[in-house]
């Protein structure tokens, strides 16, 4: 229990950045899942779409630091490597 000003308004500054983070990583999450799931269903032009979406979230959420510019980077590379093997 915070006893001082400055700890309960550090407290409901917390408590607001943690919640944008977690709508920022929620976004990520769906992005990702939705080129997921178009590479599960083998349409490469579905998936193409999706990465071309996904791409700039996933980017924007490392930049907001959220998680770290290596974890985007390599989120993406693994993506479109994916998406590429895809035949068609």
């Amino acid at each position: 229990m915070p006893n001082t000003s400055s700890a309960k308004k550090a407290v409901r500054k917390i408590a607001r950045r943690t919640a944008v983070n977690k709508a920022r990583r929620s976004r990520m999450k769906t992005a990702v899942r939705k080129v997921e799931e178009a590479i599960a269903s083998g349409q490469k032009e579905l998936a193409f779409q999706a990465l071309k979406a996904a791409e700039p979230i996933i980017m924007r959420t490392a930049q907001k630091g959220v998680i770290h510019k290596n974890t985007a980077s390599r989120k993406i590379s693994r993506l479109v490597a994916r998406v590429r093997a895809l035949p068609g």
